[in-house]
């Protein structure tokens, strides 16, 4: 048999059937809520970096490894090969011109230089005794040929004398031609002593003259080891600061060794590298910009580029219009940026880990609480700035952090 329930226990039905239906439609709400955040993905303002598009000047520049240097250091050699005797100053003290900075052994130099002396007093010996034997020599040809000139003159009298003999009859044709032949044969041998005594005065004066030359040579080996003796005291003409110095006391040096360096630190020039295929970007007279550090970027230009590539890579020089700027310092690591291009009044973007390096590319630029997916057409670029040529106008805020995660998302949520 039927019974009729009682209204309370049908309200308690309805009230749970209404709580129900409100959980579902909680669930609901909640799950279309999370697929809408999968659909659109979101980004705290937090974790990004924006910059705002502007009008400027962007240089295209190359990006090379520098290194600050001394614009004049002078490297001390070693003149002779001897040992390190004394070092009278220490790295980092000031230098003037003509201090004695490093002293070798003079010794084997010394014994050197008496050696060469001794040879030059035998040479100019010899000089006295080949002086003394050409004029032997040339004398005794000298007398020889007018001894002989003398016998010409005789057998010219005694031709005559025949030669009268046979007009008058008292003399035969066979000793007049006995007489001719006689002074023809003295006449030969008169002509060959003063053929041979031009010989002799001509080999005399050449070997004097190599002798000479010997004693010349020999004089200026001397001059020159006594010069390496002088310099065996090592100093330097240029005055700074001793930045090295071969301090091994007791070492053994070779002629040619270095043995210390002095900079004049009052100013700077920058040496960099650059791989050598970029070579026929870089000219002589080209305008860098060295970056030192935060604020301490110095102008200058290539002053000169080295001929040769070593393992790849090319060096140049740059001189700085500032080369005295309180910033630089010997050995100090610099940014050498070499502007290739300058682009002046044009669209720009601050540079970041948004560019690719392309020419084309997508970026995200802000609107409102959403960053929207836009292809962007840049140009040249630099460490600092990007130019842009379309796709993006004056003011516009675009994320230059790292979106490549994000590159095929149309639209991104900006959250807080």
């Amino acid at each position: 048999m039927d019974r009729i329930i009682p209204s309370n226990i049908q309200n308690q039905r309805r009230w749970r059937r209404g709580l129900l239906a409100l959980g579902a439609l909680a669930a609901l709400l909640t799950a279309g809520w999370g697929l809408r955040t999968l659909v659109r993905p979101s980004l705290r303002r937090a974790d990004m970096l924006t910059a705002t598009v502007e009008m400027g000047d962007v240089d295209a520049a190359l990006t090379a490894a520098g290194t600050v240097i001394p614009a004049r250091e002078a490297v001390l050699t070693s003149p002779i090969q001897s040992t390190i005797r004394r070092v009278a100053l220490a790295v980092g003290a000031p230098v003037r011109p003509g201090q004695l900075i490093l002293e070798l052994d003079k010794d084997l130099a010394a014994s050197a230089l008496a050696k060469l002396d001794d040879e030059q007093q035998r040479n100019q010996n010899k000089t006295t005794q080949l002086g003394l034997a050409l004029a032997r020599s040339l004398t005794d040809l000298q007398a020889q040929q007018q001894a002989q000139d003398l016998k010409v003159s005789s057998l010219q009298s005694a031709l005559r004398d025949e030669q009268h003999l046979l007009r008058i009859g008292g003399g035969t044709a066979e000793a007049v031609r006995q007489a001719e032949l006689n002074l023809s044969v003295a006449r030969l041998e008169a002509a060959r002593l003063r053929q041979q005594l031009g010989t002799q005065r001509r080999a005399s004066a050449a070997d004097q003259r190599e002798l000479g030359f010997t004693v010349s040579m020999q004089q200026r080996s001397i001059r020159e080891q006594a010069g390496k003796l002088r310099q065996a005291d090592i100093s330097s003409q240029l005055p700074g600061v001793l930045t090295w110095v071969n301090d091994n006391l007791g070492s053994t040096v070779q002629a040619g060794d270095a043995l210390a360096r002095v900079a004049d630190l009052s100013r700077f020039r920058v040496r960099a590298t650059l791989a050598d295929t970029y070579a026929e970007q870089l000219h002589p007279g080209d305008a860098v910009l060295v970056r030192l550090g935060p604020g301490a970027d110095l102008r200058g230009s290539i002053s000169s580029i080295s001929p040769a590539v070593d393992k790849g890579v090319i060096t140049f020089y740059a001189s700085l219009v500032e080369d005295h700027h309180p910033a630089l310092r010997a050995n100090l690591r610099a940014d050498v940026f070499v502007l290739t291009r300058a682009h002046r009044g044009v669209l720009r973007l601050k540079n970041g880990p948004f560019y690719l390096g392309g020419q084309e590319q997508p970026v995200f630029v802000r609107a409102g609480n959403r960053a929207v997916r836009r292809v962007v057409r840049f140009g040249d670029s630099n460490t600092d700035f990007v130019q842009v040529v379309s796709g993006l106008r004056a003011g516009e805020e675009v994320i230059i952090s790292d979106m490549k995660s994000r590159a095929d998302t149309p639209e991104v949520e900006l959250t807080e």
